[in-house]
């Protein structure tokens, strides 16, 4: 494949991802600070209410009754986890995790990122009850990382964003693997077989050059449910979902641009060859070349690029908003802060303000120094910590553990108050350590 074409493959979907991420990052700052004042407010009762409002689906005898955050925690973050899939696939097929030499750096430093957190949590509350929270540290939100890289504009070159976003989606997978294995709840083998069997379907589809979305959206659905009924966390349903989605074209994009300029050459010769060009020229013929046109666009996006492409705005700016709106809203009061000095608060905010940007430096150093993987030329590694740092921004990925880690649990408002917290100080920390170290670097260079 020619080096341009390969470059826009990769380029084009990132840039696209980074306007989106950039923005909901900022969005989700807003909306948080809304969900605390409403928590704190003398209508803080009303928060309570409207987040644990039952609401039932029934399609006949068969129905599902769930508080409006579980519907939430347990069904639109189910969306958000699928596109989290289709975006590890797209990065493994065509991304930065395309080939071991530009994945080596970003994963040793998502490896670090996600061992060091967990030890320091670990060290803190081994032995307590508070044990259960030890993968809050390892999360990373991409959305409020990428949200503050965006307010330093140029002085963060595009290579540190990519290592930023490779990282976060090793993170994520890091991520899905300790929910699907450690947040299950007691097991429904017979559910979590029918889940199974359905994937299995599914994969066939795949295998069988399946392109129609509706066939995987209503299996989708029924694995979903599956997964719901088993014990093992319905999200998970999303990423394997994802796993399945066809990322091939049905037409090469050699065909597609042949059989496009072949249309567009006709049209041009059957207007030049006719003044003014509405004599003799039917409507229905330039409408036909039209669609066809239209249907090779559509032959030659993949379902997989059709659906992150479709789905990543409703995640990015509706998604992960009401989930932040319906989690982040903790009240802060005399019992929540007398507890701050904690093992499980401080073992989260040591574990990401200091776990994550060690683990993910002293990681792709060692990468470094052994030669497994080498860090571009284009960042220094002062902007390489400053974005470490930013990897301490646990937020919505860390609530999310949290919620599964304390169920029902005092322990669930004291965990939000210290991913807040740490999360605050991960990014302020990241965004000053680039935007004046940065600016020293380049005053040295000249």
């Amino acid at each position: 494949m020619p080096k341009k074409t390969l470059f826009r493959r990769i380029a084009y979907p990132f840039q696209e991802f980074l306007r989106a991420e950039a923005f909901s990052g900022i969005l989700l700052i807003i909306i948080t600070l809304i969900a605390l004042a409403w928590a704190n407010s003398p209508w803080g009762a009303s928060y309570v209410k409207t987040w644990n409002t039952v609401l039932t689906i029934q399609l006949g005898a068969f129905g599902l009754s769930k508080a409006a955050i579980l519907w939430i925690n347990d069904g639109l973050m189910a969306i958000f986890f699928f596109v989290v899939g289709l975006e590890i696939k797209r990065e493994t097929l065509t991304g930065e995790l395309s080939t071991f030499r530009s994945a080596a750096f970003p994963v040793m430093g998502a490896i670090g990122g996600m061992v060091v957190p967990a030890g320091i949590f670990v060290l803190f509350n081994q032995g307590l009850d508070s044990f259960d929270g030890w993968g809050i540290p390892m999360a990373t939100d991409i959305a409020f990382a990428i949200g503050i890289l965006s307010l330093l504009g140029p002085r963060v070159p595009l290579s540190l964003k990519l290592f930023l976003v490779a990282y976060a989606i090793v993170d994520d997978i890091g991520a899905v693997m300790v929910i699907a294995l450690f947040y299950t709840a007691d097991l429904n083998l017979l559910a979590l077989w029918v889940a199974l069997l359905v994937f299995g379907v599914l994969l066939i589809f795949n295998a069988l050059r399946v392109r129609n979305i509706l066939f995987y959206s209503l299996f989708g659905l029924i694995m979903w449910v599956a997964f719901l009924k088993s014990g093992v966390h319905a999200t998970v349903a999303g990423i394997l979902l994802a796993v399945t989605i066809p990322a091939r074209s049905k037409i090469s994009e050699q065909d597609f641009i042949s059989s496009t300029d072949t249309i567009l050459g006709e049209l041009h010769a059957t207007h030049a060859a006719h003044k003014p060009p509405q004599e003799n020229f039917k409507e229905e013929d330039f409408q036909a070349a039209v669609r066809t046109i239209e249907t090779n666009c559509e032959e030659v996006r993949s379902p997989l690029h059709r659906l992150e492409h479709a789905l990543h705005p409703w995640v990015a700016y509706a998604i992960m908003p009401v989930f932040a709106l319906s989690n982040a809203g903790i009240l802060i009061n005399s019992e929540l802060t007398d507890g701050f000095s904690n093992p499980l608060t401080w073992g989260i905010i040591l574990g990401l303000v200091v776990g994550k940007p060690v683990g993910i430096v002293l990681f792709t150093l060692l990468a470094s120094v052994s030669r497994l993987a080498r860090k571009p030329a284009a960042y220094s590694w002062t902007q390489l910590i400053g974005v470490a740092f930013l990897g301490g921004i646990g937020f919505t990925m860390a609530i999310f553990i949290a919620n599964l880690a304390f169920v029902n649990s005092t322990y669930l408002p004291q965990a939000k108050l210290a991913i807040l917290c740490a999360s605050f100080a991960a990014g302020l920390l990241g965004y000053l350590l680039l935007r004046f170290g940065s600016k020293k670097e380049t005053e040295d260079d000249v």
